[in-house]
């Protein structure tokens, strides 16, 4: 509202000094100069929490893993400067004080970190000293890895994929015995027992990694990738490279996909109101829900 005054300030004070409105008034009140000059040092102080909240507000990305990031951004620019007027240290002493009082608990502050560390473009946690990021990753590895085992286990109880399994198998064994290559692999096993004595380190057995050590591996090779650069999707570089990262692409489904906002949920309410009028009050439920669905959906 002030950075709008302050766009229409020269038309407002033109029409004041027109002799139609002041219609013989003497004096009419309005702003000063130090009133002016303090709305401008207003908008400059709350700027960054203004953009801040549009950029909470798109519908496009704002999950979680923004909050953290932008906290400690708006903290750190929130510090008394030389040459403030006293209101704008006071409002930027308000501001940091809020936010610093806000997500101080264990598991808010983990949970925000670990989604700024699943996010391409985060991974580096400035915000966060070495020891707290080293921490920070080693339960993103344990997580993982926990994850990967929890999705194990539901597979090796489900029906289903036993009875897959067990018929992919009877498939593979008969290829292999039906299969013309068999005279290949013969030949293969004698050059083996041939030979396989003296080139022994041609052929290493590797034993199958821990689910740990493999979340280990990928976290340190996602460590070393190149940033995401901040104009870019992280879903979609999720998307291309989670064959590369199978462990922690998981994770990051789980986290990505959290909201940071309402804002989405009471647009749609808005929508639903605008739907649902009094002379349209007996759509049915379903109905509704297939306009809504069309309007938040038009666009692809």
């Amino acid at each position: 509202m002030v950075d709008r005054f302050l766009e229409q300030q020269p038309a407002v004070s033109a029409a004041l000094l027109s002799p139609q409105v002041r219609r013989g008034e003497s004096d009419i009140c309005t702003l000063t100069e130090a009133d002016i000059s303090n709305a401008e040092d207003i908008i400059k102080a709350l700027k960054p929490m203004n953009d801040a909240t549009i950029l909470m507000s798109e519908e496009s990305s704002p999950t979680i893993c923004l909050i953290a990031p932008l906290q400690a951004h708006l903290i750190q620019d929130t510090k008394d400067s030389i040459g403030e007027s006293s209101m704008v240290r006071e409002i930027k002493q308000a501001i940091s004080g809020d936010l610093s009082k806000r997500y101080k608990s264990e598991q808010e502050r983990n949970t925000l970190f670990t989604a700024s560390a699943l996010d391409p473009r985060f991974k580096g946690l400035p915000f966060l000293s070495e020891e707290e990021r080293g921490e920070m990753y080693g339960r993103v590895i344990a997580e993982a890895a926990s994850l990967e085992q929890e999705v194990r286990v539901e597979e090796e109880e489900t029906p289903e994929h036993n009875t897959l399994r067990e018929e992919d198998t009877l498939t593979t064994e008969e290829e292999q015995y039906q299969s013309p290559s068999n005279k290949r692999k013969s030949s293969s096993s004698l050059l083996e027992n041939l030979l396989g004595q003296t080139f022994t380190d041609a052929r290493v057995q590797q034993q199958p990694m821990s689910a740990y050590a493999r979340a280990e591996e990928e976290v340190t090779k996602y460590r070393s990738a190149p940033s995401l650069p901040l104009s870019d999707d992280p879903l979609s570089w999720w998307s291309k490279n989670q064959m590369m990262f199978p462990l922690i692409s998981k994770l990051a489904k789980r986290y990505l996909c959290i909201p940071g906002t309402s804002v989405s949920a009471e647009r749609v309410f808005s929508t639903a109101g605008d739907i649902v009028t009094a002379q349209r009050s007996t759509l049915a439920s379903e109905h509704v829900d297939q306009l809504l669905f069309l309007h938040k959906n038009l666009h692809i």
